[in-house]
Protein backbone atom coordinates (compact mmCIF):
# COMPACT_ATOMS: atom_id res chain seq x y z
CA UNK A 1 0.00 0.00 0.00
CA UNK A 2 2.97 2.05 1.01
CA UNK A 3 4.29 1.77 -2.56
CA UNK A 4 1.21 2.65 -4.31
CA UNK A 5 0.58 5.74 -2.34
CA UNK A 6 4.35 6.83 -3.04
CA UNK A 7 4.12 5.72 -7.04
CA UNK A 8 0.78 7.63 -7.69
CA UNK A 9 1.95 10.80 -5.50
CA UNK A 10 5.43 10.54 -7.82
CA UNK A 11 3.03 10.63 -10.53
CA UNK A 12 0.72 13.31 -9.61
CA UNK A 13 4.09 15.40 -8.82
CA UNK A 14 5.67 15.05 -11.97
CA UNK A 15 3.41 17.98 -13.63
CA UNK A 16 4.35 19.96 -11.22
CA UNK A 17 7.85 19.37 -11.64
CA UNK A 18 7.75 20.17 -15.50
CA UNK A 19 5.83 23.04 -15.15
CA UNK A 20 8.61 24.58 -12.58
CA UNK A 21 11.58 23.35 -15.16
CA UNK A 22 9.24 25.59 -17.80
CA UNK A 23 9.00 28.50 -15.11
CA UNK A 24 12.95 29.45 -15.87
CA UNK A 25 13.00 32.40 -17.00
CA UNK A 26 14.98 32.20 -20.60
CA UNK A 27 15.96 35.55 -22.86
CA UNK A 28 17.47 39.37 -21.65
CA UNK A 29 16.54 41.91 -19.24
CA UNK A 30 17.37 45.97 -19.22
CA UNK A 31 20.77 46.07 -18.19
CA UNK A 32 21.54 42.53 -18.85
CA UNK A 33 25.72 41.83 -20.40
CA UNK A 34 26.24 39.43 -23.23
CA UNK A 35 29.40 37.75 -24.16
CA UNK A 36 30.05 35.50 -27.35
CA UNK A 37 32.73 33.40 -28.59
CA UNK A 38 33.49 31.13 -31.42
CA UNK A 39 36.30 29.96 -33.29
CA UNK A 40 37.65 27.98 -36.79
CA UNK A 41 40.64 26.39 -37.70
CA UNK A 42 42.25 24.48 -40.34
CA UNK A 43 45.00 22.32 -41.95
CA UNK A 44 46.22 20.83 -44.56
CA UNK A 45 46.83 16.96 -43.76
CA UNK A 46 50.46 17.28 -42.78
CA UNK A 47 49.97 20.25 -40.46
CA UNK A 48 52.26 22.29 -42.35
CA UNK A 49 49.86 25.67 -42.91
CA UNK A 50 46.83 26.49 -41.62
CA UNK A 51 44.85 28.94 -40.67
CA UNK A 52 42.75 29.76 -36.80
CA UNK A 53 40.37 32.02 -36.38
CA UNK A 54 38.40 33.55 -33.06
CA UNK A 55 35.43 36.08 -32.86
CA UNK A 56 34.16 37.54 -28.97
CA UNK A 57 31.23 39.91 -28.57
CA UNK A 58 30.20 41.86 -26.22
CA UNK A 59 27.32 43.38 -25.33
CA UNK A 60 24.72 45.63 -23.33
CA UNK A 61 20.97 45.31 -23.39
CA UNK A 62 19.30 48.92 -23.76
CA UNK A 63 15.34 47.37 -23.49
CA UNK A 64 14.35 43.68 -22.61
CA UNK A 65 14.57 43.02 -26.46
CA UNK A 66 17.58 45.77 -27.87
CA UNK A 67 20.85 45.24 -27.45
CA UNK A 68 23.95 47.29 -28.70
CA UNK A 69 27.67 46.05 -28.92
CA UNK A 70 31.00 45.50 -30.26
CA UNK A 71 32.17 42.30 -32.44
CA UNK A 72 35.87 41.45 -33.00
CA UNK A 73 37.00 38.74 -35.29
CA UNK A 74 40.56 38.07 -35.71
CA UNK A 75 42.11 35.40 -38.25
CA UNK A 76 45.73 34.06 -38.47
CA UNK A 77 46.92 32.31 -41.13
CA UNK A 78 49.97 30.03 -41.74
CA UNK A 79 51.23 29.13 -45.72
CA UNK A 80 53.91 27.54 -44.57
CA UNK A 81 56.15 29.81 -46.04
CA UNK A 82 54.88 33.23 -44.74
CA UNK A 83 51.98 34.04 -41.94
CA UNK A 84 48.78 36.65 -42.23
CA UNK A 85 46.32 37.92 -39.75
CA UNK A 86 43.16 39.99 -40.30
CA UNK A 87 40.77 41.63 -38.22
CA UNK A 88 36.90 43.24 -38.47
CA UNK A 89 35.94 45.21 -35.70
CA UNK A 90 32.05 46.13 -35.51
CA UNK A 91 29.37 48.19 -33.74
CA UNK A 92 26.28 46.05 -33.74
CA UNK A 93 22.45 46.97 -32.89
CA UNK A 94 20.23 43.89 -32.76
CA UNK A 95 16.22 43.35 -31.72
CA UNK A 96 16.33 39.92 -29.94
CA UNK A 97 12.51 38.16 -29.95
CA UNK A 98 11.41 36.48 -26.76
CA UNK A 99 10.06 32.97 -27.63
CA UNK A 100 11.50 31.07 -24.24
CA UNK A 101 14.70 29.19 -24.58
CA UNK A 102 14.21 29.93 -28.59
CA UNK A 103 15.60 33.66 -28.87
CA UNK A 104 15.60 35.01 -32.94
CA UNK A 105 17.61 38.21 -33.66
CA UNK A 106 17.75 40.77 -36.22
CA UNK A 107 20.10 43.68 -36.77
CA UNK A 108 22.91 45.72 -38.36
CA UNK A 109 26.69 46.38 -38.11
CA UNK A 110 29.35 48.47 -39.03
CA UNK A 111 32.70 48.72 -38.82
CA UNK A 112 36.48 48.29 -40.18
CA UNK A 113 38.17 45.72 -41.72
CA UNK A 114 41.96 45.33 -41.59
CA UNK A 115 45.16 43.41 -42.04
CA UNK A 116 47.97 41.64 -43.86
CA UNK A 117 46.02 40.39 -46.41
CA UNK A 118 42.71 42.87 -47.12
CA UNK A 119 42.27 46.08 -48.37
CA UNK A 120 41.59 48.38 -44.94
CA UNK A 121 38.02 49.60 -45.44
CA UNK A 122 34.75 49.99 -44.13
CA UNK A 123 32.06 47.33 -43.31
CA UNK A 124 28.11 47.61 -43.01
CA UNK A 125 25.31 45.37 -43.20
CA UNK A 126 22.45 43.52 -41.95
CA UNK A 127 22.61 40.40 -39.38
CA UNK A 128 20.12 38.00 -38.40
CA UNK A 129 20.79 34.63 -36.07
CA UNK A 130 19.40 32.73 -33.46
CA UNK A 131 20.34 32.31 -29.82
CA UNK A 132 19.24 28.78 -27.87
CA UNK A 133 18.98 28.72 -24.08
CA UNK A 134 20.63 25.60 -22.53
CA UNK A 135 20.02 27.44 -18.71
CA UNK A 136 19.37 30.81 -17.91
CA UNK A 137 22.77 32.62 -18.15
CA UNK A 138 24.56 30.29 -21.27
CA UNK A 139 23.23 30.07 -24.70
CA UNK A 140 24.27 28.09 -28.32
CA UNK A 141 23.82 31.05 -30.89
CA UNK A 142 24.66 30.54 -34.84
CA UNK A 143 24.41 34.55 -36.87
CA UNK A 144 24.85 34.93 -40.32
CA UNK A 145 25.72 38.66 -41.41
CA UNK A 146 26.54 40.23 -44.89
CA UNK A 147 29.11 43.12 -45.16
CA UNK A 148 29.75 44.85 -48.35
CA UNK A 149 32.39 46.90 -48.49
CA UNK A 150 33.48 50.57 -48.55
CA UNK A 151 35.65 53.30 -48.25
CA UNK A 152 33.29 56.74 -47.80
CA UNK A 153 29.45 56.75 -47.83
CA UNK A 154 29.11 57.65 -51.71
CA UNK A 155 30.37 53.53 -52.57
CA UNK A 156 27.30 52.34 -49.95
CA UNK A 157 25.29 51.74 -52.52
CA UNK A 158 27.79 51.01 -55.64
CA UNK A 159 29.30 48.18 -53.36
CA UNK A 160 26.14 46.57 -52.08
CA UNK A 161 26.43 43.48 -54.83
CA UNK A 162 30.09 43.09 -54.08
CA UNK A 163 30.15 42.09 -49.97
CA UNK A 164 30.76 38.39 -48.32
CA UNK A 165 28.50 36.52 -46.33
CA UNK A 166 30.08 35.73 -42.74
CA UNK A 167 28.49 32.60 -40.58
CA UNK A 168 29.26 32.10 -36.78
CA UNK A 169 27.98 29.27 -34.29
CA UNK A 170 29.54 29.72 -31.10
CA UNK A 171 28.55 30.04 -27.28
CA UNK A 172 27.30 33.15 -24.93
CA UNK A 173 26.96 33.78 -21.82
CA UNK A 174 24.94 36.81 -19.56
CA UNK A 175 25.20 38.25 -16.91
Amino acid sequence: MKRLFLTTALFALAPTAAMAQDAIDYGFSTGDQQFTLSGTGSNDKDFDTGSFGLSAGYSYFLTDNIEVGVRQDLTWADSGDDSAWNGTTRIAADYNFDLGRFQPFVGAAIGYTYGDTTNETGVIGPEAGLKFFANDTTFIYGQTSYQFFFDDSDDINDNFDDGSWIHTVGLGFTF
